[in-house]
């Protein structure tokens, strides 16, 4: 199976798992997804108040000059830890 097709299993396994993962989990997947389908994230900081938004912003900017097709397997390998 290619990886395209893994890291697209993970995306639908991740909305099926039985517990809710805590949110720094939830901050690693949305990173590793936006950095495996977008890359670098070349986004504008969002502004003070809006706390949830700079924190996926953070964690996605953390993963700058990560190779997307590593941030997809790195999403495929956290999905199947959460299991």
């Amino acid at each position: 199976m290619s990886l395209q097709k893994k890291f697209d299993a993970a995306v639908a396994d991740s909305k099926k798992l039985s517990e809710r993962p805590d949110n720094e989990t939830l901050l690693k997947l949305y990173a590793l997804y936006k950095q495996g389908t977008e890359g670098d994230n070349e986004t504008k900081k969002p502004g003070m108040m809006d706390m949830v938004g700079r924190a996926k912003w953070g964690a996605w900017d953390e993963l700058k000059g990560t190779d997307p097709k590593d941030a997809m397997q790195q999403y495929i390998d956290l999905v199947e830890s959460l299991k």
